[in-house]
């Protein structure tokens, strides 16, 4: 059936001057032909109604009398080949709320097409320019489709949606906005295919969490901003830590980053096959708690950074590449998580990858090259993970970690970098099967950790291949280090390095250096082809080489400098001139040792006489003769424990010296005792008592339980009892994982560092949250009960928190109440307590407080009330900061201030109690 048709000319031809009166005169699901010419008139439309141009030259344009030139409420709305002028910029020019409309082939001119309430629209081959705040607004639950359409020349944003709005748009381009493209906000949806975001006054997409876009396709380029940004909503919930986030979700993304779920992309923004380039801020910036993946993107030529993720965001990246940036190409920050795979960053102005505060970065296949400053720079506690990855042509470092950073790389080649391939400064690396190549260093060692060096590959470097630097302990297991251009491994002084199973070869200086005071323990390492000493200890070096090997060397295969005492037991020296230099008050022992092809042999071999006064051999089943050596190793044990005698009586003074504590300070003096007594027997050939050294700490926040730790790892350490005694602290965040399987490594890393010292965890009982009994915090504790039975003489742990929670805490594994014995309870501070903590901050920091000011303060102290949130001596210190800014406040406005005046704390400097935070 033929639909009616009524016809519009606004003179001449035409049964109607205007179309509000055809549309009138229209019944449903008619037609009404509009001759081209100007309408000044303002349509509301609530029925099936199709509204078309005639054809014919000209066009025809629809002015707005009042309001919006069409509105929309209900019904089948077609219009097609239109021209729409609004009469105020700043309101909708087509405005539907409710009903269904189409438009074809229509400009919107002057005016934002207006989508609210439960409309729905499907918009083709449509121009909207000149609007203010917006050129499309889709609200309330409204639906929208655009295809092949173009937003431009808005004087605001382009497009938004916002409370539940949703869209579909292909082939549409948004340009010349001075605002962002397009505005995601609410728990709108959007889906872009094939569109364009360009010429943006501010980012080409920003989206408010929990609005969620779709994008395919798409291009985001040349805007004044970021080409993407998103943002937690404002006044969102803050975003929840990692380790208490929903575990179904964690659990789809594997340990290299990749593979995240159906159901989960379902629930991220998401970027497939998109291009942002040439934007003025970050290609990407993510924040707040928002998911976040990219899969098959291209990001270049932005002006900061390629993408910046910080708050808690979490960011996926499948085959993305990120290139010709003046920034580094990916900046991870606070607790955000970035994982990536088979990514491409490269030619970038800074560094490659940065990743600070507590964020997590984990790469698998990617490659990082030509960068500014060091390829990946991890800082803070920051945690990366890199799995068949390619670090190249770094114009610094290629991997270089700081602060209390870790590191775990597999399976990596770093190459071409002017400064060390791999930089620790007292972080924690693991570098498993990696491969170091054309580096000023190989690797540098420098930290208070454990780092462990497993089965990797150290070649053509400028200087040496490995340096361990001054009192670091690591470990060094497998692998390789050849054509060096000086050492092939360098151990500093004070270093303890474990090495085993190494293959040393063609350094250009000596194969391994041993520096004064260094210890290392050296088993199965053959050392070949060194440009000078296969071995040098340096004056005052030590350490232990067992079942080694060296050949080849231009200089004697062992050179041990004045006062230097290794012990050399079962080494096999081979085809070289000259198998032994030493100092003649060298005291080096030799144990089982073998030569053959050897032009000038002076080494002690096994069943020979020692060849000198220093030198002692022992072997070939005949009693250890006694030597210089021997003498001077009693001599050195001597003074050893002569420091210690002379130490304990200073840490035990500098226990007495906290303030309050008492009974704390009695029951880890008596410990001292107790583990001297146990010393003492050692050495008498006993066995020691049966006893643990692990401790719970009860107390509340600010009571000196870290304090006191510290001092116990010392003493422990001055006792012999720990190799080193420093302290790794830690807490649920650096022990659980986020999804399964990731605990028990996790915490396994931590305890590593611990090795030798005490592993302080605080709020333990966090580890066994109320009425969750699948919680990880269990893993972890079975991997710590385990590795307390595996090295229960080598470290200490002390579990501390709330005295009934840690009660609790030790009753959640059995493996727990048998390793912790004793517990230590810390009272708090009373106030006269208190002003002593604050006198002696003032003391420190040359401020004097008069009587008048301590009898103020311990008045003030009175006043305080104890509740859960008090700090106990951290809010003494917080007192003191704020008495000293006060102070510094009053003595400014003096115009000559003296002495007296720049030291003394005077009453009216107390803070106001409501300044302090807890």
């Amino acid at each position: 059936m033929t639909p009616e048709l009524q016809r519009v000319a606004s003179r001449g031809w035409g049964t109607h001057r205007t179309v509000a009166a055809a549309v009138r005169a229209a019944a449903d699901g008619a037609v009404v032909s509009v001759q081209p010419g100007a309408y000044t008139e303002s349509l509301v439309l609530d029925r099936d109604i199709t509204v078309v141009a005639e054809k014919g030259p000209g066009t025809v344009r629809i002015t707005a009398a009042h309001g919006p030139a069409v509105s929309v409420s209900a019904g089948r709305v077609l219009l097609r080949g239109l021209e729409f002028e609004g009469g105020d910029t700043a309101e909708p020019v087509v405005l539907a709320r409710g009903g269904s409309l189409e438009l074809e082939r229509c400009e919107l001119l002057g005016g934002r097409l207006e989508l609210a309430r439960d409309s729905t629209a499907q918009v083709r081959g449509c121009t909207v320019h000149g609007a203010k705040r917006a050129g499309v607004h889709i609200t309330g639950t409204a639906h929208g489709g655009f295809e092949d359409c173009t937003v431009r020349s808005i004087d605001g944003y382009g497009i938004t949606l916002v409370d539940t709005a949703r869209a579909e748009l292909h082939r549409t381009r948004v340009q010349r906005t001075t605002d962002c493209g397009v505005l995601l906000s609410g728990t709108s949806r959007a889906t872009f295919d094939d569109c364009e975001l360009a010429h943006t006054g501010d980012a080409a997409l920003l989206v408010y969490a929990p609005a969620q876009p779709l994008l395919r396709g798409c291009r985001l380029h040349d805007t004044r901003a970021q080409g993407v940004r998103i943002e937690d909503a404002p006044g969102r919930p803050a975003p929840q830590p990692r380790q208490d986030r929903d575990r179904s979700e964690a659990a789809g993304v594997d340990a290299g980053g990749g593979g995240a779920s159906a159901g989960q992309d379902e629930r991220r923004i998401r970027l497939d096959k998109c291009e942002i380039f040439r934007t003025r801020a970050e290609g990407v910036l993510v924040s707040g708690s928002s998911g976040v993946l990219l899969r098959d993107c291209d990001v270049r030529e932005a002006h900061g950074a390629g993408l910046f993720a910080f708050g808690a965001a979490r960011v996926e990246l499948e085959s993305v590449r990120i290139v010709d940036v003046p920034d580094a190409a990916v900046v991870v920050a606070d607790h955000a998580e970035v994982r990536a795979r088979d990514g491409v960053f490269t030619r970038t102005g800074a560094g490659g990858l940065l990743v600070d505060g507590n964020a997590v970065l984990e790469l698998a296949d990617c490659r990082i090259a030509v960068t500014g400053h060091s390829a990946v720079q991890l800082a803070g506690n920051a945690h990366a993970m890199l799995v068949d990855c390619a670090v190249q042509d770094s114009a610094q470092h290629g991997i270089r970690l700081a602060e209390g950073a870790d590191l775990l790389a597999e399976r990596t080649r770093i190459e071409r970098t002017e400064l060390a391939g791999v930089q620790v400064e007292g972080a924690d690396a693991v570098l498993r099967e990696c491969v170091i190549s054309e580096a000023e260093t190989g690797v540098r060692l420098d930290t208070r950790h454990r780092p462990l060096m497993d089965g990797c590959e150290v070649r053509t470097v400028r200087r040496a291949g490995i340096e361990v630097a001054a009192d670091t302990a690591a470990l060094i297991r497998g692998g390789q280090v050849t054509g060096t251009g000086s050492a092939g491994v360098f151990l500093e002084e004070r270093s303890q390095a474990w090495i085993e199973e190494m293959e040393i070869s063609g350094a250009q200086g000596s194969g391994l250096v041993v520096w004064t005071g260094a210890t290392p323990r050296i088993r199965a390492v053959t050392v070949t082809g060194a440009g000078k000493n296969g071995v040098y200890v340096h004056e005052g070096g030590a350490g232990i080489l067992e079942d080694c090997e060296i050949s080849g060397s231009a200089f004697p295969a062992v050179h041990a400098g004045p006062k230097s005492a290794p012990v050399l037991r079962r080494l096999l020296v081979h085809d070289v001139q000259e198998d032994l230099s030493a100092a003649e008050d060298a005291e080096a022992v030799f144990e089982g040792c073998r030569v053959r092809d050897v032009a000038v042999s002076t080494l002690p071999q096994s069943g020979a006489e020692p060849s000198g006064g220093a030198l002692a051999v022992v072997g070939g089943g005949s009693a250890p003769r006694k030597s210089a050596a021997g003498t001077g190793g009693s001599a050195q044990r001597e003074a050893q424990e002569g420091a210690t005698r002379e130490q304990l009586p200073g840490l035990l003074a500098e226990l007495a010296a906290l303030v309050g504590l008492d009974r704390v300070k009695q029951e880890v003096g008596s410990l001292a005792k107790v583990m001297q007594m146990v010393q003492r027997r050692q050495e008498a050939g006993l066995q020691p008592p049966p006893l643990s050294r692990h401790l719970v700490f009860a107390g509340n926040p600010g009571t000196g339980k870290t304090t006191v730790a510290r001092l116990y790892g010392r003493l422990l350490a001055a006792l012999g009892l720990l190799a080193r005694g420093h302290l790794v602290e830690a807490d649920r965040g650096s022990l659980v994982g986020e999804y399964v399987g990731h605990t028990a490594p996790k915490t396994t890393a931590v305890f590593r560092r611990a090795l030798g010292g005490v592993l302080f965890i605080d709020e333990a009982y966090a580890l066994v949250p109320h009425g969750q009994a699948t919680d990880f915090g269990h893993e972890a504790i079975a991997t710590l009960v385990k590795l307390m039975e595996d090295h229960r003489d080598e470290v200490v742990v002390i579990a501390a928190g709330y005295p009934t929670d840690m009660e609790r805490f030790i009753g959640s594994n059995p493996g727990l109440a048998s390793r912790f014995t004793r517990t230590l309870t810390f009272d708090d501070y009373s106030s006269e307590e208190l002003v002593e903590i604050v006198r002696y901050q003032a003391a420190r920091h040359q401020y004097q407080l008069p009587d008048p000011t301590l009898t103020a303060l311990l008045e003030y102290f009175d006043g305080i009330e104890r509740t859960e949130h008090f700090g106990n001596g951290r809010t003494a210190r917080q007192v003191f900061q704020r008495m000293t800014e006060q102070h510094a406040q009053r003595v400014a406005e003096l115009l000559d201030p003296g002495t007296d005046d720049l030291t003394i704390v005077r009453p009216e400097d107390l803070p106001p109690r409501t300044a302090l935070r807890y």
